[in-house]
């Protein structure tokens, strides 16, 4: 995920033979970088890694819960890897990386009954777990015949940065709209050099909009999101992520009023390129699009409600980034008595 690899310890075996073989036909930072730049599990941003879930708001996007304090756990699994092949200055990269990530996401909701613009405003909190694990085979050629072969496995469990968020929410008879703002705070576990930080080092802020349609008597639901993503500058890598576009969308069968299924989907797109002096591979804008199964259910806890959602999504046509699938496990609780479940 950290492009910088060489600065971990662990390979300055590797970079010295590196140094005296291949590397004055090719920087050492860019063929390690290349080999370790696809190793997250979001996009091709710094680390390969945006703190904006991809598939995280589909079914009853715009949905915003009536007032109250809500408790929720969002289990997040990704597996993904992908075939390298580089040519710099007579030298051949080609290898192969993988990557896997767990994500819990404990978020506390707030529905006030304040109204702005006619919309609930609502506050959110999000403290994020996390285990990364990263995986790198490669072999280096040169033009006179030199081989290296690289072998890199790493992994991690630690504290990420806290997300804080802001929103509105209107409802119709059957529309329901939503528009917030999440901010990425740089102060989970990070550290220069190591491609499994699961913080991210760097101010973020997202703004999204989201509408969802659902009519009571046919049990159709139809939703969709629509979002970006702008990234401040890392000082300690002097790298610049570029800014990026999420489209997420959802049809549902409400089968029930405690019971849904359906698809659910989303496309990503990096419209600016990356920056900075730590940009060791250029721009490197990534894309990706994905679908899959989804289902919502409602259960009873003595009289308190519990909302789950499970989640598959497959990704394909991605380009600067891992290709994999990803999968969620999401619960949530009303923590205030008398207040609706989301259904």
């Amino acid at each position: 995920m950290q492009r910088a690899l060489e600065q971990e310890t662990n390979m300055a075996d590797v970079q010295k033979r590196f140094r005296s073989t291949l590397a004055p036909r090719i920087g050492t930072t860019a063929a390690i970088a290349l080999l370790i730049a696809y190793s997250g599990p979001a996009n091709a941003a710094e680390g390969a890694l945006g703190f904006y879930l991809l598939g995280s708001k589909t079914t009853m996007a715009g949905y915003l819960p009536g007032p109250g304090i809500y408790g929720s756990l969002s289990n997040y699994g990704y597996s993904g890897d992908a075939n390298i092949d580089y040519a710099n200055a007579g030298v051949l990269v080609s290898g192969n990386i993988g990557a896997k990530a767990y994500l819990p996401l404990p978020t506390i909701l707030w529905v006030t009954k304040a109204k702005i613009a006619g919309g609930n405003l609502a506050l959110s909190a999000t403290a994020p777990i996390g285990y990364k694990k990263v995986s790198a085979e490669a072999l280096l050629s040169g033009p006179l015949g030199n081989q290296l072969a690289l072998d890199f496995k790493k992994d991690n469990w630690g504290f990420g940065d806290p997300v804080f968020g802001a929103s509105l929410g209107w409802h119709s008879s059957k529309v329901h709209y939503s528009l917030g703002t999440l901010v990425n705070v740089p102060i989970g576990q990070w550290e220069f050099g190591n491609p499994v930080s699961i913080g991210f080092h760097r101010w973020s802020i997202d703004t999204t909009g989201a509408v969802t349609y659902l009519d009571p008597s046919s049990g159709i639901e139809l939703s969709g999101a629509a979002g970006v993503t702008f990234n401040v500058k890392n000082d300690d890598t002097d790298y610049t992520t570029g800014t990026e576009l999420h489209f997420e969308a959802a049809a549902m069968k409400h089968l029930s009023h405690t019971a849904s299924i359906g698809l659910h989907g989303y496309a990503y797109k990096q419209i600016s390129g990356d920056s900075g002096s730590g940009a060791v591979l250029g721009s490197f804008k990534g894309q990706a699009f994905a679908i899959g199964p989804a289902a919502d259910f409602t259960f009873k806890l003595g009289k308190t409600p519990l909302v789950m959602n499970v989640r598959y999504l497959h990704e394909f046509s991605v380009k600067n980034r891992l290709k994999g699938d990803a999968g969620f496990l999401n619960l949530a609780i009303p923590l205030q008595a008398g207040v609706p479940a989301k259904h």
